[in-house]
């Protein structure tokens, strides 16, 4: 596999890079991403190597990723598949500016246009279900954007999977812009998903593109159970803390992927990347990265190939269960009950 080994995003025919270039990082306003120039050699080491998949959103660093990342593809945007988000809020106090409501859709894709000097968006994300403004609202607020040309694909981010089945659903009948793509939290110290998301975006024709893949950088081994006291943290550890990445379980878990990273003589960020990448549905991993360095050793995941008893033992430390209804379908007694003996294969 390499980064210029493209594959077609979900049900659309859209090409994109098998790593997406994640943003977050793009700019210092938050105090621990990147300056303007290591943030562009960040972006230009990846399109060296063939990438042309970024992620952003509006609410990052304050619009200093959006606004960076146009800088930097001038004269190259065509080439490149930019992703951005809405529905975080980007000036609190006011009741509109955050939540998938039409008024906060338009508004911050206008504004996303801007900062990022394009006329259009590739491929435009509801960032996350806001529990309040109906699905029919956020697709037909879609489909507008995208006869209009100013949005290609639209996506769905950290939701409900019955909410975008719905939304989808929904789209079909009324013949409105289909959605195209997921994006999901995915890691082997984060594999809830597999319980609907996944499952989900199979059945759409949704491409899934995961968002923190090593876990707030939990995955690449630098952290101790020392490191779990939530008083001492600061910068990036008090991130992994306070969005739940920092645990004893991830340690744990980490601790396997260090182990198979000595085997292979690999840093632990390409095991836990490579197994993402391995993974059924061709799921996209979002990299982010401070330095140039970061992004090009972590570029090297396209390169292992993780063997099947590596995998098994992935798989073992990281499991989640499944729960009701999909523990108990695959009972053999009710596979039994359901088929009769019969073996029975779906081939669609």
């Amino acid at each position: 596999m390499q980064l210029d080994h493209y594959r077609t995003l979900g049900c659309s025919g859209l090409r994109i890079s098998p790593i997406c270039l994640g943003t977050m990082t793009f700019g210092d306003d938050w105090g621990w991403g990147s300056d303007e120039n290591e943030a562009r050699r960040v972006f230009d080491a990846y399109l060296e190597r063939g990438g042309n998949y970024v992620d952003t959103a509006n609410f990052y660093t304050g619009g200093s990723s959006e606004t960076l990342l146009g800088r930097f593809a001038q004269g190259r945007r065509d080439r490149l598949v930019i992703a951005t988000k809405f529905s975080l809020c980007t000036d609190p106090g006011d009741p509109n500016a955050g939540g998938n409501h039409r008024k906060n859709l338009r508004r911050s894709v206008e504004a996303s246009l801007r900062r990022l000097g394009t006329d259009y968006l590739d491929l435009l994300y509801l960032h996350a279900w806001d529990a309040t403004t109906p699905a029919e609202e956020v697709m037909r607020g879609f489909d507008d954007l995208v006869r209009a040309g100013k949005v290609l694909y639209a996506g769905v981010s950290d939701l409900p999977a019955w909410q975008a089945a719905r939304m989808q659903t929904l789209a079909e009948l009324r013949g409105w812009s289909p959605l195209v793509a997921l994006q999901t939290e995915y890691s082997l110290a984060q594999r809830d998903s597999e319980r609907e998301l996944l499952p989900m975006a199979r059945e759409l024709g949704l491409g899934v593109s995961a968002w923190s893949p090593l876990a707030s950088g939990v995955l690449t081994g630098k952290y101790s159970r020392a490191d779990l006291d939530p008083a001492t943290a600061q910068g990036r550890r008090a991130v992994a803390i306070g969005n739940g990445a920092l645990t004893g379980r991830a340690l744990d878990i980490a601790e396997v992927v260090v182990d198979i990273a000595r085997e292979l003589e690999r840093p632990p960020a390409q095991v836990a990347l490579a197994w993402t990448l391995q993974q059924p549905g061709a799921i996209v991993p979002v990299i982010g990265a401070r330095t140039q360095a970061q992004l090009l050793q972590n570029l090297g995941a396209l390169e292992v190939e993780l063997g099947a008893a590596q995998i098994e033992r992935l798989q073992r430390a990281s499991a989640v269960a499944l729960g009701f209804p999909h523990d108990f379908l695959a009972l053999p007694g009710i596979v039994g009950a359901m088929f009769g003996g019969a073996q029975v294969r779906r081939d669609w």
